[in-house]
Protein backbone atom coordinates (compact mmCIF):
# COMPACT_ATOMS: atom_id res chain seq x y z
CA UNK A 1 0.00 0.00 0.00
CA UNK A 2 1.51 3.35 -1.01
CA UNK A 3 1.24 6.56 1.04
CA UNK A 4 -1.57 8.04 -1.05
CA UNK A 5 -3.70 4.89 -0.63
CA UNK A 6 -3.03 4.92 3.11
CA UNK A 7 -4.07 8.57 3.42
CA UNK A 8 -7.26 7.91 1.46
CA UNK A 9 -8.17 5.00 3.75
CA UNK A 10 -7.47 7.10 6.83
CA UNK A 11 -9.49 10.06 5.53
CA UNK A 12 -12.49 7.84 4.83
CA UNK A 13 -12.29 5.63 7.92
CA UNK A 14 -11.11 7.97 10.68
CA UNK A 15 -13.85 8.22 13.30
CA UNK A 16 -14.97 11.75 14.20
CA UNK A 17 -17.03 12.60 17.30
CA UNK A 18 -18.19 16.17 17.85
CA UNK A 19 -19.81 17.95 20.75
CA UNK A 20 -21.32 20.76 18.76
CA UNK A 21 -21.19 24.31 19.96
CA UNK A 22 -18.77 27.22 20.14
CA UNK A 23 -15.85 27.52 22.57
CA UNK A 24 -17.25 29.60 25.40
CA UNK A 25 -16.52 33.32 25.23
CA UNK A 26 -15.40 33.56 28.85
CA UNK A 27 -15.27 31.61 32.10
CA UNK A 28 -15.40 32.72 35.72
CA UNK A 29 -12.47 31.76 37.93
CA UNK A 30 -11.61 31.95 41.61
CA UNK A 31 -8.62 33.91 42.90
CA UNK A 32 -6.78 30.63 43.54
CA UNK A 33 -6.96 29.88 39.80
CA UNK A 34 -4.98 33.05 39.12
CA UNK A 35 -2.36 31.80 41.57
CA UNK A 36 -2.31 28.39 39.86
CA UNK A 37 -1.46 30.14 36.61
CA UNK A 38 1.48 31.82 38.35
CA UNK A 39 0.13 35.29 39.18
CA UNK A 40 -0.56 37.43 42.25
CA UNK A 41 -3.41 39.93 42.25
CA UNK A 42 -2.14 43.28 43.47
CA UNK A 43 -3.72 46.58 44.43
CA UNK A 44 -1.90 49.87 44.13
CA UNK A 45 -1.24 52.62 41.64
CA UNK A 46 -0.78 52.26 37.91
CA UNK A 47 0.61 55.49 36.48
CA UNK A 48 -0.71 57.21 39.58
CA UNK A 49 -4.24 55.80 39.40
CA UNK A 50 -5.51 53.42 42.11
CA UNK A 51 -6.41 50.07 40.54
CA UNK A 52 -5.81 46.32 40.47
CA UNK A 53 -3.12 44.56 38.41
CA UNK A 54 -1.10 41.33 38.43
CA UNK A 55 2.48 40.19 38.64
CA UNK A 56 4.27 36.85 38.65
CA UNK A 57 3.74 34.98 41.91
CA UNK A 58 6.18 36.14 44.59
CA UNK A 59 7.91 38.67 42.35
CA UNK A 60 6.52 41.79 44.03
CA UNK A 61 6.15 42.88 47.64
CA UNK A 62 4.12 45.63 49.33
CA UNK A 63 5.97 48.91 48.85
CA UNK A 64 7.60 47.94 45.55
CA UNK A 65 7.74 50.62 42.87
CA UNK A 66 8.67 49.48 39.38
CA UNK A 67 8.17 50.10 35.67
CA UNK A 68 7.04 47.71 32.95
CA UNK A 69 6.44 48.76 29.34
CA UNK A 70 6.90 52.41 30.38
CA UNK A 71 4.11 52.13 32.97
CA UNK A 72 4.87 52.90 36.63
CA UNK A 73 3.42 50.57 39.27
CA UNK A 74 3.25 51.01 43.05
CA UNK A 75 2.27 47.96 45.10
CA UNK A 76 0.11 48.75 48.14
CA UNK A 77 -1.47 45.36 48.81
CA UNK A 78 -1.17 41.71 47.73
CA UNK A 79 -4.76 40.47 47.50
CA UNK A 80 -5.42 37.20 49.34
CA UNK A 81 -9.22 37.35 49.11
CA UNK A 82 -11.32 38.93 46.40
CA UNK A 83 -13.08 42.14 47.46
CA UNK A 84 -16.82 41.72 47.96
CA UNK A 85 -18.87 41.71 44.73
CA UNK A 86 -15.77 41.47 42.50
CA UNK A 87 -15.29 38.45 40.23
CA UNK A 88 -12.54 37.25 37.93
CA UNK A 89 -13.39 36.35 34.35
CA UNK A 90 -11.01 35.19 31.63
CA UNK A 91 -11.25 34.62 27.91
CA UNK A 92 -9.06 34.00 24.87
CA UNK A 93 -8.36 36.62 22.21
CA UNK A 94 -6.53 35.99 18.94
CA UNK A 95 -4.00 38.44 17.51
CA UNK A 96 -1.91 37.74 14.40
CA UNK A 97 -2.25 33.98 14.87
CA UNK A 98 -1.39 33.95 18.59
CA UNK A 99 -3.83 33.23 21.40
CA UNK A 100 -3.78 35.54 24.43
CA UNK A 101 -5.25 34.88 27.86
CA UNK A 102 -7.15 37.97 28.99
CA UNK A 103 -8.08 38.26 32.67
CA UNK A 104 -10.59 40.80 33.96
CA UNK A 105 -11.74 41.87 37.41
CA UNK A 106 -15.41 42.72 37.24
CA UNK A 107 -18.02 44.37 39.46
CA UNK A 108 -21.33 45.19 37.77
CA UNK A 109 -20.44 47.54 34.89
CA UNK A 110 -16.85 48.12 36.03
CA UNK A 111 -14.34 45.95 34.20
CA UNK A 112 -10.59 46.10 34.92
CA UNK A 113 -8.15 44.21 32.69
CA UNK A 114 -5.61 42.58 35.01
CA UNK A 115 -3.93 40.12 32.67
CA UNK A 116 -2.93 39.88 28.99
CA UNK A 117 -0.39 37.15 28.27
CA UNK A 118 0.32 34.54 25.54
CA UNK A 119 -2.00 31.65 26.36
CA UNK A 120 0.23 28.85 25.07
CA UNK A 121 3.21 29.72 27.26
CA UNK A 122 1.05 30.14 30.37
CA UNK A 123 -0.81 26.89 29.63
CA UNK A 124 2.46 24.93 29.40
CA UNK A 125 3.86 26.48 32.58
CA UNK A 126 0.60 25.71 34.38
CA UNK A 127 0.60 22.10 33.11
CA UNK A 128 4.21 21.64 34.26
CA UNK A 129 3.50 23.15 37.68
CA UNK A 130 0.66 20.68 38.25
CA UNK A 131 2.48 17.70 36.68
CA UNK A 132 -0.04 17.23 33.87
CA UNK A 133 2.51 15.36 31.76
CA UNK A 134 0.04 13.77 29.34
CA UNK A 135 -1.30 17.20 28.38
CA UNK A 136 2.24 18.54 27.94
CA UNK A 137 3.11 15.67 25.61
CA UNK A 138 -0.15 16.00 23.64
CA UNK A 139 -0.25 19.79 23.24
CA UNK A 140 0.12 20.76 19.58
CA UNK A 141 -1.36 24.23 19.07
CA UNK A 142 -3.36 26.82 21.00
CA UNK A 143 -6.12 29.08 19.70
CA UNK A 144 -9.61 29.61 21.11
CA UNK A 145 -9.54 25.81 20.98
CA UNK A 146 -6.47 23.72 21.83
CA UNK A 147 -5.45 20.66 19.85
CA UNK A 148 -4.17 17.65 21.77
CA UNK A 149 -2.61 14.78 19.80
CA UNK A 150 -1.50 11.33 20.92
CA UNK A 151 -0.07 8.78 18.51
CA UNK A 152 1.31 5.31 19.06
CA UNK A 153 2.71 2.70 16.67
CA UNK A 154 2.87 2.26 12.92
CA UNK A 155 0.06 3.75 10.85
CA UNK A 156 -2.47 1.57 9.07
CA UNK A 157 -6.09 1.32 8.02
CA UNK A 158 -8.43 2.49 10.80
CA UNK A 159 -10.82 -0.11 12.19
CA UNK A 160 -14.57 0.50 12.36
CA UNK A 161 -16.34 1.69 15.51
CA UNK A 162 -17.71 -1.83 16.04
CA UNK A 163 -14.15 -3.19 16.22
CA UNK A 164 -12.77 -0.64 18.68
CA UNK A 165 -11.34 -2.19 21.88
CA UNK A 166 -12.67 -1.25 25.30
CA UNK A 167 -9.79 1.12 26.05
CA UNK A 168 -10.68 3.25 23.01
CA UNK A 169 -14.38 3.20 23.83
CA UNK A 170 -13.69 4.28 27.42
CA UNK A 171 -11.63 7.20 26.13
CA UNK A 172 -14.42 8.27 23.77
CA UNK A 173 -17.05 8.11 26.53
CA UNK A 174 -14.87 10.09 28.90
CA UNK A 175 -13.99 12.65 26.22
CA UNK A 176 -17.67 13.20 25.40
CA UNK A 177 -18.54 13.73 29.08
CA UNK A 178 -15.70 16.23 29.47
CA UNK A 179 -16.66 18.08 26.30
CA UNK A 180 -20.17 18.55 27.65
CA UNK A 181 -18.66 20.07 30.80
CA UNK A 182 -16.35 22.29 28.73
CA UNK A 183 -19.09 23.24 26.25
CA UNK A 184 -17.35 22.10 23.08
CA UNK A 185 -15.11 19.37 21.71
CA UNK A 186 -14.07 17.24 18.76
CA UNK A 187 -12.26 13.90 18.66
CA UNK A 188 -10.78 12.39 15.48
CA UNK A 189 -9.66 8.80 16.12
CA UNK A 190 -7.75 6.45 13.82
CA UNK A 191 -7.32 3.12 15.59
CA UNK A 192 -5.08 0.75 13.60
CA UNK A 193 -5.23 -2.37 15.75
CA UNK A 194 -2.35 -3.90 17.70
CA UNK A 195 1.23 -4.70 16.73
CA UNK A 196 2.82 -8.15 17.12
CA UNK A 197 3.58 -7.41 20.78
CA UNK A 198 -0.06 -6.59 21.52
CA UNK A 199 0.51 -2.82 21.84
CA UNK A 200 -2.20 -0.50 20.51
CA UNK A 201 -1.56 1.53 17.37
CA UNK A 202 -3.58 4.72 16.99
CA UNK A 203 -3.71 8.46 16.48
CA UNK A 204 -6.17 10.67 18.30
CA UNK A 205 -6.61 14.41 17.79
CA UNK A 206 -8.72 16.13 20.44
CA UNK A 207 -9.97 19.72 20.40
CA UNK A 208 -11.05 21.38 23.64
CA UNK A 209 -11.79 25.03 24.49
CA UNK A 210 -8.54 26.62 25.61
CA UNK A 211 -10.17 28.67 28.36
CA UNK A 212 -11.71 25.50 29.82
CA UNK A 213 -8.24 23.94 30.15
CA UNK A 214 -7.32 26.77 32.53
CA UNK A 215 -9.87 25.18 34.90
CA UNK A 216 -7.78 22.71 36.94
CA UNK A 217 -10.64 20.22 37.26
CA UNK A 218 -11.09 19.98 33.49
CA UNK A 219 -7.34 19.90 32.86
CA UNK A 220 -6.81 17.06 35.34
CA UNK A 221 -9.64 15.03 33.80
CA UNK A 222 -8.25 15.52 30.28
CA UNK A 223 -4.78 14.53 31.46
CA UNK A 224 -6.12 11.37 33.09
CA UNK A 225 -8.11 10.36 29.98
CA UNK A 226 -5.07 10.79 27.72
CA UNK A 227 -2.90 8.83 30.14
CA UNK A 228 -5.34 5.93 30.27
CA UNK A 229 -5.52 5.60 26.46
CA UNK A 230 -2.56 3.38 25.61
Amino acid sequence: MDLLQLRELQAINTLVFETLGQPEKEREFKLKALKRWGFDLLFGKKDGKATFFTSQTGKRDVGDVYEEDDIKYEVEEIIEELPKNKKIFAHIEMFEGTAYLIGELREKDENIEILRVPAGAILLTYFKKHKLHNLIEALRNVGTATELVKQRGQEGKPVSFENLPNVARRFLRGAKDLEKEAGFGRVALSYWGENKDGDARFRVSWLLPTIALFDINIAEKADKLLGAFK
